[in-house]
């Protein structure tokens, strides 16, 4: 009779795990589930809302439901790709045979380039500093110099408006760090307008 319990007792149990197991799975699914759809939703208010969540929606364990973790993930995806794209435009820079006008604009883009990681990376650290107040100044400082970094993104190209081709290659390059970072600024916004 105690073989036929203790049987039974470890069939009961091992069932309620399996039972807790397959409820937790399903729960997580649905926040998983929801928080995708938050990401979805606020992305639809960027200029580039498919960007947008092809470039957050793998993070989306982390960012929850949170607008602000939303605002700093989309930041510190728009800084990692304007290091990149930086460290990219010095390497083009270092092509033989680009006329001394090509050569003046490379190193202004990557001024500019330069510049706008520094925004980014000041944003970024001011949003993630612990006990960092959310107050208006410190949105809006914020506000400005990611905004100012997506104007430098955007300018970098200008200079080799007489060689379409160079101005082609360059665009090419710095259009998606340009385009985060507009999503980014956009979310900021967004969030900016919900903690004041």
């Amino acid at each position: 009779m105690k073989l036929s319990y203790s049987v039974n007792a470890l069939s009961h149990n091992v069932l309620m795990v399996i039972l807790l197991l397959s409820s937790s799975l399903g729960l997580n699914s649905a926040l998983e589930k929801t928080n995708v759809e938050f990401i979805r939703t606020s992305c639809g208010f960027t200029t580039y809302p498919t960007l947008c969540f092809n470039s957050l929606s793998t993070r989306a364990g982390a960012i929850q439901t949170s607008p602000k973790l939303l605002a700093q993930t989309a930041l510190s995806v728009s800084l990692d790709t304007t290091r990149t794209t930086s460290l990219s435009m010095v390497k083009l820079s270092k092509v033989h045979g680009m006329t001394p006008q090509e050569i003046g604009a490379m190193k202004d883009c990557i001024e500019l380039l330069s510049d706008s990681v520094y925004q980014l990376q000041q944003s970024f650290e001011e949003m993630t500093r612990p006990g960092s107040k959310d107050s208006r100044l410190v949105m809006s400082d914020i506000q400005t110099w990611v905004s100012s970094a997506l104007t430098d993104e955007d300018t970098c190209s200008e200079g080799f408006k007489n060689d379409p081709k160079m101005k082609s290659v360059v665009r090419g390059k710095i259009v998606n760090a340009a385009h985060l970072t507009s999503n980014a600024l956009a979310l900021i916004n967004s969030y900016a307008s919900l903690s004041t």
